[in-house]
């Protein structure tokens, strides 16, 4: 599919924000007054940022309220409800940290439950999907809610957890593109159940059926070259989790705890450009591109 910046925006920046608003409604760290207050403005940073963000690649951005009135069959009303909930639980627990001294662990806890719920929801608007193969699996959850935690934990200087989620995100990334490389493949979808014509004989495209781009051509057939491709997972692996978990073995500088964090984020960049660029929609089998 086309790898529209503010979606890749979106679910990399949200996705850090509220894996920090996780954190920090565990009590890590244990912080109070003008320290939690800037962790807190980081967090909300990235978090709303991102959401923000996300109403950049819609149709009719004015349209987006509309969004909460479909949370029985949605899952980007689900998000849209998880996200206002976590912020505004957190705002309120912020402002006990901040204003107060006073941590209230109850609503710290639901914070970060409705944070992590919030991930969960943006990752299922996409894991639904059967119409994206390698998006429909349990991975694409785990994947989004790993690096989330992973990346919270890092921006919260939870040094042992960062070095154990980072590990693990790194392993479930990787595990993700080795599944879903098959996954189109082991769906059993081809050119033949796409026209339903598979019960008159074999099915081949023999020609495309205009001439000019349209809308599903620009939005979801993408083509990616396999070595380029490659590269990119190289790339992204090593900044994502190799380069991190080397520096935060190496004794604490806040400078290095930056570096971490910067190359963290730019491998989860890259990380998700190839999400969207590498989501072969079924839609492609129609114009031969699959």
């Amino acid at each position: 599919m086309h790898p529209a910046p503010s979606v890749i925006f979106f679910s990399t920046f949200s996705g850090l924000g509220f894996g920090l608003l996780i954190f920090l409604g565990l009590g890590m760290p244990a912080t109070t007054g003008w320290s939690a207050f800037a962790f807190f403005t980081i967090a909300y940073l990235l978090a709303v940022g991102g959401l923000i963000s996300s109403t950049f690649h819609l149709g009719h951005p004015e349209r987006a309220l509309k969004a909460f009135t479909q949370w029985r069959t949605s899952w980007l009303s689900r998000e849209a409800w998880c996200a206002v909930a976590a912020l505004t639980l957190m705002a309120i627990y912020g402002a006990g940290l901040v204003f107060f001294e006073q941590r209230w662990v109850f609503l710290g806890w639901l914070g970060a439950i409705a944070s992590l719920g919030t991930v969960f929801t943006t990752s299922m608007i996409y894991g639904q999907l059967k119409t994206v193969p390698r998006w429909n699996s349990l991975l694409t959850p785990a994947n989004f809610i790993s690096l989330c935690i992973a990346g919270g934990a890092l921006l919260s200087g939870q040094t042992t957890w960062a070095v154990i989620l980072l590990a693990l995100a790194g392993a479930i990334q990787v595990f993700t593109w080795m599944h879903g490389d098959s996954a189109l493949a082991n769906s059993g979808t081809d050119m033949a159940t796409a026209t339903g014509l598979g019960s008159i004989g074999t099915v081949r495209a023999f020609e495309p059926p205009h001439t000019g781009t349209n809308y599903l051509l620009r939005e979801f057939v993408y083509v990616i070259g396999r070595k380029h491709a490659q590269k990119l997972r190289i790339i992204a692996i090593g900044l994502m989790t190799i380069l991190p978990l080397i520096l935060l073995l190496l004794p604490f500088n806040h400078w290095i705890a930056l570096i971490a964090v910067a190359a963290h984020v730019g491998g989860v960049l890259a990380a998700r450009w190839l999400f969207f660029a590498q989501a072969e929609h079924v839609v492609g089998l129609y114009y031969g591109k699959r």
